[in-house]
């Protein structure tokens, strides 16, 4: 192992503004939170696992992943259902709030070697033969049919990760340089044979909770999936440069972003779009129905930034909760959905 590794990346004017804002934005929140904070949190973790699972391609939304949780039955495709509950007992380890953890469970720590493997062993148990274990093969990210990632040879794998667990428990960078460092390091080592993406990321989160146990409630994930191409040409763009700024640009953005999540004031899905979708819904409507109104032509950001944080923060609901794919699912306002339409009305005039 290399005794003096360090990660290229460069400190960008946008990088220390970034991390001000963010400082700034927490020494807001952190006071602020109140007696709805478990319901919060479980919106939020909601929002996040479907967001990480979204950028891997389970289609699950929140309203069946809410089903899951809660134990009920959900008709879709086993694989995803797997993910889901896996996913579930991994983000409890970063602050449980569901139960499924015995309370003995020790938290994972972030410099741990051995519990980075434990936790790809929780992420993908039963979707892979060999969870937990660092891959032997070769491995190439795709886009399309093209490669456009080749990640280093398998027999190096362990050199490169004990590498950069060293580096993680030695740096005196700020926790959330290091958490995107750490993140964009790990998509490029490419550790595992699948579940690499949803690692990066849920290790991430745990380099910051640790830091601020706040950063276990951020749905960081579900804006990363709103935008899903940027995140991997971040990724990309700093594999060309040899330099991770551009991912830590990138990551710091989601991040400032997604700190309004956990403003107790509000519920953590108002945002403008969730308020637009609220003003446009007379009676019950089908999702086409409601995105035309709305004038929007692209059904998968409408789903992941108004219908999905809508049905999450409980102002709109299904009119076939037990059928959430059907094609004659429709959507009404809520009671609480109801009052803030009337409350927007009244604003306006």
């Amino acid at each position: 192992m290399s005794k003096a590794y360090a990660p290229p990346y460069t400190l960008t004017s946008v990088i220390v503004h970034r991390v001000a804002e963010i400082c700034e934005a927490l020494g807001r929140l952190t006071n602020e939170i109140d007696a709805n904070a478990l319901r919060l949190r479980r919106v939020n973790r909601i929002q996040t696992i479907q967001g990480s699972l979204a950028i891997e391609g389970n289609t699950l939304d929140v309203a069946q992943i809410t089903a899951i949780l809660e134990g009920k039955r959900v008709i879709a495709p086993p694989r995803q259902i797997q993910e889901v509950r896996n996913a579930i007992k991994a983000y409890d380890r970063l602050m449980p709030i569901t139960g499924l953890e015995a309370k003995s469970t020790l938290p994972w720590c972030a410099v741990s070697e051995t519990d980075l493997l434990s936790a790809h062993a929780l992420l993908m148990t039963g979707l892979l033969d060999a969870p937990g274990h660092y891959r032997d093969t070769g491995v190439g990210v795709m886009s399309g049919t093209q490669v456009i990632h080749m990640a280093p040879p398998a027999s190096r794998v362990a050199y490169l990760m004990q590498d950069l667990l060293a580096w993680l428990t030695s740096t005196p960078e700020h926790p959330l340089i290091v958490g995107a460092v750490f993140h964009y390091e790990f998509e490029f080592i490419h550790p595992f044979t699948d579940g690499n993406g949803r690692m990066g990321r849920l290790w991430q989160s745990l380099i910051l909770s640790r830091w601020q146990s706040v950063f276990a409630q951020i749905p960081v994930e579900s804006l990363i999936y709103a935008h899903q191409q940027r995140y991997y040409n971040a990724i990309h763009q700093s594999t060309q440069n040899a330099d991770s700024a551009v991912f830590i640009e990138f990551m710091l953005e989601m991040i400032a972003q997604a700190l309004p999540a956990i403003t107790p004031q509000v519920s953590p899905q108002v945002t403008p779009q969730v308020v637009e979708l609220v003003q446009v819904l007379v009676g019950e409507m089908a999702r086409t129905q409601i995105q035309a109104a709305l004038g929007l032509s692209d059904g998968k950001s409408f789903i992941a930034r108004y219908l999905q944080p809508a049905l999450a923060a409980g102002l709109i609901e299904a009119t076939r909760p037990e059928q959430p794919t059907s094609r004659l699912q429709k959507y009404r306002l809520s009671n609480a959905g109801r009052e803030m339409q009337q409350l927007v009305l009244r604003r306006s005039r």
